[in-house]
């Protein structure tokens, strides 16, 4: 058993053209816990994002999504975490991932920032790698295609189906995420089949 996680994050860029594209993969994923919750994020300047603080599962936790562009994420988490002195080992980032296939989500601690940008930044301004990620699988751009091109393209109806099941088994391993207990939560999203 791990720490409890405190705060969960949803790796997006703003605005309304980028809303259904596959690089806001992590953003849908809080979105799907507010609507789970019937709460709504407000947004916070001091966090530069939308925040809430909810009751997931028993556990106060606080939930994240950036308003600055995916390539400065960093500051928004940064600030988030000093302001309720939340230590990186209780942070969750969810972000889209090329490396895995529409419908395949993984949870890792640590690793490097594979190319991401949203990454990047906040390990630069975290000053550390000790966080957990949750790698939601949008799959890679057929040869040829620029990637920056396809994570800010919308998945095909779908994927998207694939991605949003994907999303609905992470809701499903939650409360062992939350309360710390990472391995358990590891088997039940690594061994699932999608559909």
């Amino acid at each position: 058993m791990t720490q409890p996680i405190q705060l969960i994050v949803g790796l997006a860029n703003p605005g309304k053209e980028y809303e259904q594209t596959r690089h806001n993969a992590g953003a849908w994923f809080i979105e799907a816990i507010a609507n789970q919750l019937n709460t709504s994020l407000r947004m916070e300047a001091k966090y530069h994002g939308l925040h809430g603080l909810v009751q997931l599962h028993g556990q106060t936790c606080h939930l994240l999504i950036p308003s600055t562009f995916m390539n400065l994420s960093g500051q928004s988490v940064r600030a988030c975490m000093s302001y309720h002195k939340i230590p990186a080992d209780t942070v969750l980032i969810a972000h889209d991932e090329i490396d895995l296939p529409a419908g395949v989500i993984k949870l890792k601690f640590d690793g490097g920032d594979g190319g991401h940008n949203g990454l990047k930044d906040i390990i630069r301004h975290l000053s550390t790698k000790q966080f957990y990620r949750l790698r939601i699988g949008v799959g890679r751009p057929s040869h040829g295609k620029d990637v920056a091109d396809y994570v800010l393209d919308p998945p095909s109806k779908a994927e998207r189906h694939k991605i949003d099941d994907a999303l609905l088994r992470a809701q499903e391993a939650l409360p062992l995420i939350l309360r710390g207990d990472i391995q358990k939560a590891m088997l039940k999203l690594h061994t699932e089949t999608p559909l």
